[in-house]
């Protein structure tokens, strides 16, 4: 008997090839065994997105086979994302609609397939995150056929396939809000995908900035990391995106003259056509100052590259910057640009919007008011307390003082046109019953309309910063759904400049009560520059009024029973840009009166002499530097009101939605607004 042996018995290749012939499928077996001990290909980002990326029909206006050469600037975008490259963290500043979100959307589908690992890709909140997961995430792994085999169904018992949360072979991809601290400290993430950083909110849940909060889930993973943060700028000075941006090596996309060859990036003041013809758009070379029609458009963009404009303060990081004019054929036109220019002149909302979304640029919010003697010269006639022909609904703000309270009552109609009705001074102070009782009965009374209906207030909102307790305990008194407590939060928030409402705990009478009281909150930075631009606006003229001219949208107006000081109020902050710590590179526009007060920080701050000069004519001295001097916090109190309380809180009634789910209830019989008739005023 033969001892056993670990060594196979040789076998000739002769026989081996006779038993497998004789095998059913061999042929089958012996490909996937040859596929198997080949090495997956060394694939960038782009490269993936061009041989396995399918777009759906539900998820682009282009579907089919994704093609990098249709917008050739993003390759490199991309492949910096890839493995292979240094690079840690790209930032992409731009305009809208230029691919940048299906790039993205390539990228997590290069880590399913190619790079496995933790994922975290954060929308600015959990409810587009969901929209974002069921509109191009879904289709991406559907019309993928590499992706749809690594990711079970949904419908699949511990499938491991939600509408948040996809695992697959090797990592997990986790969607969440950038509103949600929870969903941001989830999990370590060795990739991050961060979507319009510019709209996310300050803090996420109080816990601090979304994104410093999802780069700490990359920490762990040193040089294996990669984050993409991408967004539309919005405010200067207030910008993620643009501060990121200008610490980074601040990449332009050039591209060449057909005409010279002159390589150079695409500037708007280059963009010219005829006065009143924007159809006639051709951009005019750096170079040979020869016009460029917009046909060459492909053939440059396929010849560009990225250069960098500066040096990074982190050689990990680079940075893009790209606007609309680099557009490929068929998407947005040199002419479109042209036109939306032209249709912006003389509107701040929409000059904005063309230099956010077309551009690529920061939006600069002067923040600068009006001249009140130019305010006086433009008050209309009307009697105290009665409501103009135009006003739709009432609303009140009132400021709580020490010896007194405040109230303005505003009117509202189409188009967020307003008319100061009534203002309103209660004496005595938070500690007088009788007070609270005159502001109780404030809330019954009825103003007369021009139509001969009477109108009450639809909603009051009270500011909670002075005295909190007794505004919570009176709130509660006369219920809530009147009147809405409200905290002024310091900075703009475009996304969610009114949130709520939050359910406070209250102490009344002495009791603490858990939840006591409803406080809703309110960007007031936001709502003071609507405030100041609509007070901007130029006005038809009396002979274009007869003429059946309307007033542009937002107009404010005021009555001329609004005397000098009160309009000195109104008018008495500037904007002002607060430069943070040196390490952080972090800035903020805070609101500063004329006498070099920031009126909400808190925080004193110096600015130039000709700022102060702006305060001469003004009812406070320019020596009032000291926050707790009484003439400095009643010089606001008017445009406290406005932008705090009235168009704060009171906007989104204007648009066909009460917060607090009670329509302002107005008698169908005056013809102007009831609960089933309300329109959505733009």
């Amino acid at each position: 008997m033969s001892a056993p042996s670990s060594t196979a018995s040789p076998r000739s290749a002769a026989a081996l090839d006779d038993d497998v012939a004789g095998f059913d499928g061999a042929n089958d077996l012996l490909r996937a065994w040859s596929r198997g001990l080949r090495p997956d290909p060394d694939l960038t980002v782009s490269q993936w997105a061009d041989r396995h990326r399918w777009l759906s029909s539900r998820a682009s206006a282009e579907p089919g086979r994704y093609k990098t050469a249709r917008t050739p600037y993003m390759r490199e975008i991309m492949d910096a994302l890839s493995p292979v490259s240094p690079v840690q963290r790209v930032v992409f500043m731009k305009a809208a609609q230029v691919g940048a979100t299906e790039a993205g959307n390539c990228f997590i589908g290069f880590v399913m397939h190619h790079a496995p690992g933790p994922m975290l890709a954060v929308q600015p909140t959990v409810e587009l995150a969901k929209r974002n997961s069921r509109q191009r995430i879904d289709p991406l792994i559907e019309e993928s056929p590499e992706l749809r085999d690594r990711i079970k169904p949904a419908r699949s018992r511990d499938a491991g396939n939600t509408m948040l949360s996809k695992e697959f072979a090797g990592g997990i991809l986790i969607m969440t809000g950038a509103n949600s601290a929870v969903g941001l400290r989830s999990t370590p993430a060795r990739y991050l995908f961060l979507d319009e950083v510019d709209a996310y909110p300050a803090s996420a849940d109080e816990e601090g900035d979304p994104v410093s909060l999802a780069e700490a889930r990359s920490l762990t993973f040193a040089h294996r990391r990669k984050a993409l943060l991408i967004s539309t700028p919005t405010i200067r000075g207030l910008s993620r995106i643009e501060r990121e941006f200008e610490a980074s090596d601040q990449r332009r996309y050039h591209v060449p003259c057909p005409h010279c060859g002159h390589v150079q990036w695409l500037r708007f003041e280059r963009l010219r056509w005829d006065k009143g013809q924007p159809d006639t758009a051709e951009y005019y070379c750096e170079g040979c100052d020869a016009p460029i029609a917009e046909h060459h458009k492909t053939a440059m963009l396929a010849e560009g590259d990225w250069r960098a404009t500066a040096e990074s303060e982190d050689p990990h990081t680079v940075g893009y910057h790209l606007s609309a004019l680099y557009s490929p054929i068929g998407w947005l036109s040199w002419a479109r640009i042209a036109r939306a220019w032209e249709a912006a002149q003389g509107n701040d909302e929409a000059m904005r919007a063309f230099r956010n979304t077309i551009l690529g640029e920061t939006w600069f919010e002067t923040g600068e008011a009006p001249d009140w003697q130019r305010l006086v010269e433009r008050r209309e006639e009307w009697k105290a307390g009665t409501v103009p022909a135009g006003g739709l609904f009432l609303t009140a703000g009132a400021d709580v003082q020490k010896d007194r309270i405040e109230i303005d009552v505003w009117a509202w109609g189409r188009g967020l046109e307003s008319w100061l009705v009534d203002h309103i001074v209660i004496e005595g102070g938070p500690g007088d019953p009788a007070c609270w009782q005159k502001l109780t009965d404030l809330l019954g009374r009825t103003w007369a309309h021009a139509s001969g209906q009477h109108l009450t207030i639809a909603k009051l909102a009270i500011d909670t910063g002075f005295e909190t307790s007794a505004v919570y305990g009176w709130a509660r008194q006369v219920g809530f759904a009147q009147v809405a407590p409200v905290k002024g939060l310091e900075g703009f928030n475009r996304a969610s400049p009114v949130t709520g409402p939050t359910y406070v705990d209250a102490t009344i009478g002495g009791k603490r009560l858990r939840r006591g009281a409803r406080l809703w909150s309110v960007a007031t930075s936001t709502f003071k520059a609507e405030t100041y631009r609509f007070l901007r606006q130029e006005r038809p003229t009396p002979e274009e009024i007869t003429a059946g001219a309307a007033f542009p949208a937002g107009t404010v107006h005021l009555p001329t029973w609004a005397d000098g000081e009160w309009l000195k109020q109104l008018t008495a902050e500037q904007l002002v840009t607060v430069k943070g710590r040196r390490r952080t590179r972090s800035a903020r526009s805070t609101w500063a009166h004329f006498s070099v007060m920031i009126s909400f920080s808190r925080q004193p701050v110096r600015i130039s002499r000709r700022a102060a000069r702006m305060a001469e004519g003004s009812s406070i001295p320019s020596a009032s530097i000291s926050r707790r001097t009484s003439p400095i916090r009643r010089s606001s109190a008017a445009l406290r009101k406005r932008s705090r309380f009235s168009s704060g809180y009171f906007r989104m009634c204007l648009r066909g939605f009460d917060p607090s789910g009670r329509s302002p209830h107005i008698s169908a019989s005056t013809n102007i607004l009831d609960t089933t008739s309300r329109q959505r005023f733009a």
